[in-house]
Formats: structure tokens, C-alpha cells, sequence
């Protein structure tokens, strides 16, 4: 076995000061770059090596205080319920009391986003998971000895640590902790872009953002967060929207299962699939692009009431509504039809509304969106029909809807089949338009390859898309439940494929045979939450609520 490579330093007295170039023979060599670090980022690797030699670990394995930690919040709510308690007028000794604090001793820990050294005290704002609370640290013998405070003021912003004391109103009328015993937990050593904050003549704080370019945000979300309380607010409602759904589905008789991600079939919607190799089986898989193809096989098997949400992966273009991988929401429901999973979803949606806003009304892209409210139903016909003037059953085959798209000066789809020239006249001009929740519903077979025919109507389907805000957020029909018809529809799929069409769905042998045994009648729905929670949080792009969307390479 050969020996480990030696590792070399040039042009830096310091590992942390060097960057690796390149490895020649066995040899690893880095070289210091001016670049790679601040001034400021240097000030604070010298503190960093001050402590280390004066025995201090900056980043300990374990809290001292922990068993007496509070929330932030939580200190400021019991130093209001005291102040309640003893705010008693013309009474001067519980005024006093007020001051001295509460005997009880309880510990904050954080990180630290105010610094103020005042002579012999400092006062700090840590901030935790549920707000801020305000330190405060002095020599003397009810705080800190000389060492300790000197090392209290050298604090960085960024820096977090814990603190021990009792809980006090200072004569300002500030919760404040009086800090008598303190530990670092972890050393910062690049600056945080913290806000800048201005307080006005009214007493209203306006903040002004140093971490305001998006790009810049999405890249570093960790910085993002850390700088940008309301930030951390969309993935807090985020993660709301996730539980009220899971409720809502669980107290409806949903069994809540997992699927493969690695499939060696990809199905289930009209997407380019991205593709791995298995290096052990020499196998070729595909990162799923739907769950439904496996979760309708769990019908077969006489699971009646099913859902998943989890993570999609599609090969497709990024926009302020699409990211290559997002979390999907897909149930499916035995002895259903679409008209019931309709019923489903106004209720689902309506539950999730009232669980995470306020009124259960939304605010998105300057309108005011009622979730608690009926949603409307219209065939997809008289949608398109009312904003384009075009009535497209009246245009049997591709040929004659087109001829009619253009004359009309109407975009027509690039990919030439009906159905895709219907959908696009959808989403050119109908979609921006529904604001209220709306379904629309009887959609072209050609587009809609897993969904039951309408009774005498073989060219339409039972399916509806759910739309909110001016965005599409839900897709269901009525599940298609014949196998015979459903391996002709993948004939027809794997034709266009072969012409060209880059999203038709490849034949699947084996859910054909689990269509064989019997399948029950049944719909399905499936739902993207990054949608769901751009609504929510008035968010017009899916960056926003996705902690770390995909961007292009960082040049």
C-alpha cells in the first residue's frame, strides 16, 4: 500500500490560510491566495487562536446550561406575565422588584446579531429559532469577573453563544437577561450580512437588507436565513402546509406510503425523466418523475386509500413555476371518480387555509384570494372559448384547430397534435386569468393518456386542473382502469415518442400485468406544495419557497 501523500504549505503560515492547487507526484500542495480571505475574516482567526491558547474550546461538544435554556420568546412572555403580576401603581416596592429581576435563573442561547459596549457593561441581542432577547453583562459581583467581560465585549456578530442569569426590565422597559456566567459555542469567522435597522419618529423599525440580491440568497440560503427572519417565516408556513395536508388526509382513511425514487420505467406524467446508472447491476434507471404508476398498483392490492409526498424529478426548463426537482402531493382513492376527488381537494385545500393564514384568505401577486370559499367549476371548452373566441370541438383533427389558431393571430404549439395545441391555448391564455380557485375539467384524451374516457365522448377524459392565483396547482381525472385500453394508449404513447414527442410515456410491462388482475375504479390527484406555498406566502417565484433551488453553475 503507498504511502500517504505529504501535504506542503506555500506563502502560509496557517492550513486555514491555504487553498489547494494541485497534486503532483504524490505531493499536495496549497498556496495561499490574498482572495480567499478578509481582513475582517483574519481579525477573527487570531481570536480564534487567542482562545485556543488561553484553553477555550470555541467550538465545544456539549452546552453547560442547557438544562435551564428557555426560548427567547418564551423569556419575553414570562417577563410580561411578571410584569403583570407586580406593576401595581403608586406601589414602590414592586416597582423596585420590577428591576431587580426575577429570582428564577434560566439561560438563552444563540447568536449574536446586536453588539453595544457601554465603559464596564455591554449590552448584546441574541437571537434564537423564536426571536430575540437582550443581554446584559457587567463587572461585578452579581455578573461577570474582569476575564469573562472583557471576553463578553470581543464578541463577533455571528458569534453563538449560551448565557446563564435571571430575567429583568431595564428602566427603558426592555426584557433583558442579567448575565452572570457565559460560554462561546461557536466561533464565526465570516461576517454575516446582517440588516441594517432604522427606527423612525413613530417607533416603527424599517429594516434595510445587506442580503437583499437573489441570486446572491438562493446561492447561500444558509446566509439567507440566518440574516432574513422572514425568510425563515416561508419555510415555517411551508412546513404547516405539509402537516395540514398529512392531517387532512389521515383523518379521511389515507395510509400514507413510499414509492421508488429509482425506477427502471419512468410514467405517470408528460416529462423528459433524468437517468443514473446502477454501476453493480450494470442497469440503466430513471429518477421518477410521478409516483402515480406504482401508487395505483397498491389499488390492485387492495389498498383503497393511498397518498405520498415527496420529491419529483423532471428533465425539463426552469421558470418562476418550475424547478428540475420539487415535492409533489399525489393520492389516489378507490370507488372514486373526478367529480368526488374534486370534492376532495375544495375541501383539502379549504382545511389547509384555515390551519396556516390567518382568515384562510390569501394575498398573491396583488389580489385577494378567498381559500375558504366554493371553488368554481367550468368545462375547459367554455374557458378557452370565453378569453380566445375559439370554440376547438368545432375542429376535429390538428390540422384544422391549427389553421384556426393562426387565423385567429393566436400562439400555436411548436409540438403539432390537438391536444397539445389546446393545451397550449390553456396556458397562453386562460390560466394567468384564474384568479379565484377554479377547476376546470373535460380534457382532450390525446394529452390525458392514464385517464377514463367520458361516457360518449371517447376524445375527451374525465380530468380536472385546479387553478389558483393565475397558476395551475392540481392535476386529477378519473383513473383509467381497463388494461386493455390502457396498453393501447401506450401504443399510442411509444408512437410519439418515435415522432419526436420527448414527454409520451414509455410502455410499462408490469403495470399493465397489475392492471390485469383488476384494478377498482378510482381517481387520482396530484398536487405540487412548492405551488401550494408560493400562494400561501405571496411568493411569485418558486426559488422562494424551495431551501435550495438549482441554479446554474457559479462561474
Amino acid at each position: 500500500m503507498s504511502a500517504p501523500p505529504r501535504i506542503m504549505y506555500r506563502g502560509a503560515a496557517n492550513p486555514r490560510q491555504a487553498k489547494l492547487i494541485v497534486q503532483p507526484q504524490g505531493v499536495t500542495w496549497v498556496q495561499f491566495t490574498a482572495m480567499d480571505i478578509t481582513e475582517v475574516e483574519r481579525d477573527r482567526l487570531a481570536k480564534l487562536e487567542g482562545l485556543k491558547s488561553g484553553g477555550i474550546d470555541p467550538y465545544p461538544p456539549r452546552q453547560q446550561f442547557r438544562e435551564l435554556r428557555i426560548l427567547a420568546a418564551d423569556a419575553v412572555q414570562k417577563v410580561a406575565e411578571w410584569q403583570k403580576e407586580l406593576l401595581v401603581p403608586g406601589d414602590e416596592e414592586r416597582q423596585k422588584a420590577l428591576h431587580q429581576g426575577i429570582p428564577e435563573v434560566v439561560a438563552i442561547m444563540g447568536r449574536v446579531i446586536v453588539r453595544r459596549v457601554m465603559g464596564k457593561a455591554s449590552f448584546l441581542q441574541l437571537e434564537d429559532v423564536s426571536g430575540r432577547m437582550q443581554l446584559y453583562a457587567r463587572i461585578g459581583e452579581d455578573s461577570l469577573d474582569t476575564s469573562s467581560f472583557e471576553r463578553f465585549k470581543d464578541l463577533d456578530l455571528g458569534d453563538f453563544i449560551e448565557a446563564r442569569g435571571n430575567l429583568f426590565i431595564t428602566r427603558t422597559g426592555e426584557p433583558t437577561l442579567r448575565v452572570n456566567a457565559w460560554n462561546l459555542l461557536s466561533k464565526s469567522i465570516s461576517p454575516l450580512p446582517f440588516p441594517k435597522e432604522e427606527k423612525l419618529t413613530d417607533g416603527s423599525v424599517v429594516r434595510h437588507s445587506a442580503l437583499a440580491d437573489p441570486e446572491l440568497r438562493y446561492r447561500q440560503r444558509y446566509a439567507d436565513l440566518a440574516v432574513n427572519p422572514e425568510v425563515r417565516q416561508i419555510f415555517v408556513k411551508r412546513a404547516k402546509i405539509v402537516k395540514s395536508l398529512r392531517e387532512f388526509l389521515d383523518t379521511h382513511g389515507f395510509l400514507e406510503v413510499e414509492t421508488p425514487v429509482l425506477q427502471p420505467i419512468y410514467g405517470g406524467a408528460a416529462a423528459r425523466p433524468f437517468t443514473t446508472h446502477h454501476n453493480q447491476l450494470d442497469q440503466d434507471l430513471y429518477l421518477r418523475i410521478s409516483f402515480e404508476l406504482y401508487l395505483k398498483r397498491l389499488l390492485v392490492g387492495n389498498l383503497e386509500r393511498v397518498y405520498e409526498i415527496g420529491r419529483d424529478f423532471r428533465n425539463e426548463g426552469v421558470s418562476f413555476k418550475h424547478n428540475p426537482e420539487f415535492t409533489q402531493l399525489e393520492f389516489y382513492m378507490a370507488y372514486a371518480d373526478f367529480t368526488s376527488i374534486m370534492d376532495l381537494t375544495e375541501q383539502m385545500i379549504r382545511h389547509a387555509a384555515r390551519q396556516v393564514l390567518p382568515d384562510g384568505v390569501a394575498h398573491f401577486r396583488g389580489h385577494v384570494v378567498d381559500l375558504t370559499q366554493k371553488w368554481q367549476r367550468i368545462p375547459l371548452r367554455e374557458a378557452i372559448l370565453e378569453f380566445t373566441g375559439l370554440d376547438y370541438t368545432a375542429y376535429p383533427d390538428e390540422e384544422t384547430l391549427e389553421d384556426a389558431i393562426r387565423k385567429r393571430g393566436l400562439n400555436a404549439n411548436t409540438v403539432r397534435t390537438r391536444g397539445k395545441l389546446i393545451d397550449g391555448l390553456l396556458g397562453d391564455y386562460v390560466e394567468k386569468n384564474l384568479v379565484q380557485p377554479t377547476f376546470l375539467y373535460d380534457y382532450p384524451r390525446d394529452i390525458s393518456p392514464l385517464a377514463k374516457s367520458k361516457f360518449g365522448d371517447p376524445s375527451t377524459v374525465e380530468r380536472f386542473e385546479g387553478f389558483v392565483g393565475g397558476i395551475e396547482i392540481c392535476n386529477a381525472f378519473s383513473e383509467l382502469n381497463d388494461p386493455l385500453d390502457q396498453e393501447q394508449r401506450f401504443i399510442e404513447e411509444s408512437i410519439g415518442a418515435r415522432m419526436g414527442d420527448e414527454e409520451a410515456n414509455p410502455l410499462d410491462e408490469d403495470y399493465l400485468r397489475a392492471m390485469r388482475y383488476g384494478m377498482p375504479p378510482c381517481g387520482g390527484f396530484g398536487m405540487g406544495i412548492d405551488r401550494l406555498a408560493m400562494i400561501f406566502t405571496n411568493n411569485d417565484s418558486i426559488r422562494e419557497v424551495i431551501l435550495f433551488p438549482h441554479l446554474r453553475k457559479d462561474e
